[in-house]
């Protein structure tokens, strides 16, 4: 049996390091996220909203994220329209027994979104297959669609912006998605309000 120790928890932290490291010496998806912030903050100033989903942890970081939008991040703001299409499980059961689970995401966003709307597909493998179908939708009906994914997989070449993370491990790539979730959600703070925001003084 293997023994834990303060070792495997430095290698971990180790390998964790290294894979930030290429992600920052990676100038096109620096670019990528930027062009993907820039979208986001343009959908949010013409009333438009952004949509997440993705399966297990990645169905966490979708509602992680939305929640970023929705209440604040780096300062208090007026909230930014984001849902995460993994939180409601009546919905999630009905469709998925109705129509399969193939289509638990694109059947909400088929009802929910409009053209305009931003849908960010989170899937480590690239290859989910319920998250391929939400692109389908979204492609259909004019939504912007974004892939936060790993180095393998389909989904980055079916989307308008790829930000594939420069790895095939799940808890590498898991752990870039966060990070590069939160500085998509401090640069379009930024851009709304400035750092600084305060609001409106009331009377």
């Amino acid at each position: 049996m293997g023994a834990i120790n303060t070792g495997a928890v430095k290698a971990m932290i180790e390998d964790s390091l290294a894979a930030k490291q290429k992600v920052l010496a990676d100038e096109a998806l620096i670019a990528s996220i930027v062009m993907v912030a820039e979208a986001i903050e343009k959908a949010f100033r013409a009333g438009n909203k952004v949509m997440l989903a993705g399966n297990g942890g990645s169905a966490a970081d979708s509602q992680h994220i939305a929640a970023e939008f929705v209440s604040r991040f780096e300062f208090d703001r007026p909230g930014l329209p984001s849902i995460a299409l993994t939180t409601d499980t009546s919905m999630l059961t009905a469709i998925g027994n109705d129509y399969g689970y193939e289509k638990v995401f694109s059947r909400q966003i088929q009802a929910n979104g409009r053209a305009g709307d931003v849908f960010i597909g989170i899937s480590t493998s690239g290859n989910s297959k319920n998250v391929i179908r939400a692109v389908e939708q979204c492609k259909a009906m004019g939504i912007i669609s974004v892939a936060l994914c790993g180095a393998g997989g389909v989904l980055k070449d079916l989307c308008d912006y790829a930000l594939p993370v420069p790895s095939t491990h799940t808890p590498r790539i898991q752990e870039n998605h966060i990070l590069i979730g939160h500085a998509i959600c401090a640069m379009v703070e930024e851009a709304i309000w400035g750092a600084e925001y305060k609001p409106a003084a009331k009377g």
